[in-house]
């Protein structure tokens, strides 16, 4: 099967830790012909979407990971799957990219995750659908309402809707000196929408990044520990990941949003749980797929591209009306 990657340019991945990587080497390891493109690389014309894709192949290199061919247009529906892994933000090109991923649906193609449902699902504020595993949380551009929100619960996350890896996250406490600033900066003086959870004190033991496969949670969590004297527990703002075996909380969200996400077009989603609370439901390019298999043995890799297969190869192609 031909599988096409959409993604960040080749040489910004870190073949060490990219779960897109990985899910390409076990492609290769299974036999699939592996392409790569960048979303500036789609184009419509003649009535079709196509890619300009690069055939690549993998080396044990580490500084050299990968080689690729000259660029091609390929249609996209000639592939035997499309995985759209470009990272946030999701802004306007993104969604340019999701509406052109659309119309190559259209014509017979495979994508993943659905292009529809990653323009449907902020990853943010996807958590509003379900209320009950949540911490209080508002959603406003309003420095008036955040400051009451402060105010009421002594102790608050403040986050853009767009960001990633934890970046623009503050955390901030009533009479903190800051406050005005963090929420004028934040909204952009009332022009941006932002977010603001109750603090969870239960970060410290991790934010838990847990992965679902069509619908079905893996066996592990990756906790993602802060490092000494920071709130957020990311990889990229320095935490350290330590996996863990599903708590019965972890499995009750996981198992109630599962199926709903499936049926919508998600076939790898990413879910955040600080303590018993759900603070993200990710989309856009999940990942912690290596340092789970690292610390466990259990290929999370694998059960995507079994789940790819069983996808792609044993259904029959259907065109979206």
């Amino acid at each position: 099967m031909k599988l096409a990657f959409v993604v960040d340019p080749l040489d910004s991945l870190k073949p060490y830790k990219d779960s897109s990587v990985a899910m390409m080497r076990e492609a290769a390891q299974r036999g699939h012909a592996l392409y790569a493109m960048r979303q500036s690389d789609l184009a419509w014309r003649e009535n079709q979407v196509v890619g300009y894709a690069r055939a690549i192949r993998l080396t044990t290199d580490t500084g050299n990971w990968y080689q690729a061919g000259k660029a091609e247009a390929v249609p996209l529906h000639d592939f035997g799957a499309v995985l759209m892994r470009k990272d946030p933000p999701v802004d306007n090109e993104y969604l340019y990219s999701t509406y052109l991923l659309e119309l190559a649906e259209k014509n017979g193609a495979r994508v993943f995750n659905s292009p529809r449902a990653l323009r449907d699902h902020n990853e943010k504020l996807a958590i509003a659908e379900f209320p009950e595993f949540i911490a209080p949380t508002l959603v406003t551009r309003s420095s008036k309402l955040l400051h009451g929100f402060i105010g009421e619960h002594g102790d608050v996350i403040l986050k853009p809707l767009d960001g990633m890896g934890g970046s623009s996250i503050f955390r901030v406490r009533q009479g903190d000196p800051n406050s005005n600033v963090i929420i004028e900066t934040l909204t952009q003086f009332g022009a941006r929408t932002v977010m603001g959870q109750r603090y969870i004190p239960a970060i410290v033991h991790g934010d838990k990044r847990i992965l679902l496969i069509d619908g079905e949670p893996i066996p592990y969590a990756l906790a993602r520990i802060p490092k000494a004297g920071e709130t957020r527990g990311n990889l990229a703002a320095g935490g350290s990941g330590v996996a863990l075996p599903l708590s019965p909380r972890d499995r009750q969200i996981a198992e109630t949003l599962g199926p709903r996400l499936r049926e919508r077009g998600l076939l790898l989603v990413g879910l955040d749980i600080i303590g018993d609370y759900l603070t993200e439901i990710n989309v856009t390019s999940p990942t912690c797929m290596v340092e789970i298999a690292a610390q466990t043995g259990f290929s999370t890799a694998a059960a995507m591209l079994d789940a790819l297969e069983k996808r792609c190869i044993n259904a029959p192609l259907t065109q979206v009306a």
